[in-house]
């Protein structure tokens, strides 16, 4: 028996491609980031067209985002990133590699410090999580300063407090470009 939700979700997926756009949607894990940037280099390797990035991303892992994030800094093809619903936590990371950055109009999005994920570990483990974490988390930091063009510390101050920006505000922050209402052009 075929499952007729996956094969139009497939159906769906494929058609998006054949248009150059990539969709992540949902939590950022290793394996989205992963088919992820393994779809934007494939289009890429295909010729040198504009792509589009739609991300819907209620947060996510730092190293996932971090390593998408080394992806889209790396593409060579012109990339947009388009925020759709939610973007928060570590994608909106993922989000400030985009070198061209827009929002449809009810985006939203929220700066917070990512969590660390539950660990059984020793006391010395603990610890060495931790610094890692916060490695991870200094990097986040100065890719959102340098997107956003704000001071790390500000950007630091933002995600301790769990900001939260609407479509417009995340324009004069500096997160995203523009909020685009109209249907791009492809």
């Amino acid at each position: 028996m075929r499952d007729d939700r996956m094969t139009f979700d497939t159906y769906i997926q494929e058609q998006l491609f054949e248009r150059r756009i990539v969709v992540a949607q949902g939590f950022l894990d290793d394996e989205r980031a992963t088919r992820t940037a393994a779809r934007l280099l494939t289009l890429e390797a295909m010729d040198g067209s504009p792509i589009r990035l739609h991300l819907s991303c209620p947060g996510g892992t730092l190293g996932a985002a971090l390593s998408l994030a080394d992806t889209l800094r790396v593409l060579r093809a012109e990339l947009t990133a388009v925020a759709v619903g939610e973007v928060s936590g570590a994608a909106v990371g993922a989000l400030a590699a985009a070198p061209r950055r827009t929002a449809y109009p009810h985006a939203r999005f929220q700066l917070s410090e990512p969590k660390v994920a539950e660990i059984k570990a020793t006391a010395s483990e603990v610890d060495t999580y931790a610094k890692e974490h916060l490695r991870q988390r200094d990097a986040l930091v100065d890719l959102l300063s340098e997107a956003t063009g704000r001071q790390g510390e500000a950007v630091l101050r933002d995600l301790r407090a769990g900001r939260f920006l609407t479509a417009q505000e995340a324009v004069g922050y500096g997160l995203v470009q523009e909020v685009v209402s109209g249907r791009p052009v492809t």
